[in-house]
């Protein structure tokens, strides 16, 4: 009994994200092009600017500062804090909320809520691989990263997942609470990500603005909280 609600669940999600994605597939990918072409532009400027003038003005600087905090104590909460970003936190809540949106059938959050974390992935991978951007090293990390840096991939899923929650929940009562810790959370991953030296600010504040204009985006074209209109 249960597999077969559970299948014809699975069916009728499946039949309304294909109608969805058939309906704003041009759309979507207009979007994503929208979402990309500035980040790409932006992570060039970058490069063009580190290699001119020896970077942006404030990344430095702040890196540096942040540095100045460290102590053994605080290296080992941030290794540890900083893996809520990706795989220990961001992925988990996103299983969760993909679940419980599945057992609601409501379908079409589902299907945004889905749309809003996998373009952000595509995204933020595509610009790794085109853009080739060096992480800092301006100290022995206590967590090293050995991919590229810009943008940040902590800083992009855990934004975007704030941001998908906060769009969702916006017409409840629930919304300022996610808000309040969902910012506290970015903020928190972002920290994790300077105070370790495996990023510079502009790689966060880029993947942060890459965030939340695609979620915004998506949000647009799908609506995830429209209500179906009822059949006469």
């Amino acid at each position: 009994m249960f597999k077969t609600k559970l299948w014809k669940s699975l069916q009728s999600f499946f039949g309304v994200f294909k109608r969805l994605i058939i309906t704003h597939r041009k759309s979507l990918l207009l979007l994503l092009i929208g979402v990309f072409f500035p980040l790409h532009v932006f992570g060039e400027l970058a490069e063009d600017v580190w290699e001119k003038e020896g970077g942006f003005p404030w990344d430095v600087p702040i890196l540096l500062a942040i540095h100045s905090t460290a102590n053994p104590q605080l290296d080992i909460f941030a290794s540890n804090l900083t893996k809520l970003g990706v795989f220990w936190g961001v992925f988990p809540v996103a299983v969760v909320v993909g679940l419980a949106l599945l057992v609601r059938r409501q379908w079409r959050k589902l299907v945004y809520f889905l749309v809003t974390l996998g373009g952000s992935i595509i995204i933020n991978r595509t610009a790794k691989i085109l853009l080739h951007r060096v992480r800092p090293h301006l100290w022995p990390s206590p967590a090293p990263e050995f991919d590229y840096g810009f943008p940040s991939g902590h800083a992009m899923s855990s934004m975007t997942l704030v941001a998908a929650l906060v769009i969702l929940t916006w017409s409840s009562r629930w919304r300022w609470l996610v808000l309040t810790i969902g910012s506290l959370f970015v903020l928190a991953i972002a920290w994790t990500r300077l105070y370790l030296g495996v990023h510079y600010p502009s790689d966060i504040v880029a993947g942060w603005s890459a965030s939340i204009a695609w979620a915004i985006g998506v949000s647009v074209l799908i609506k995830p909280n429209s209500t179906p209109k009822k059949r006469n």
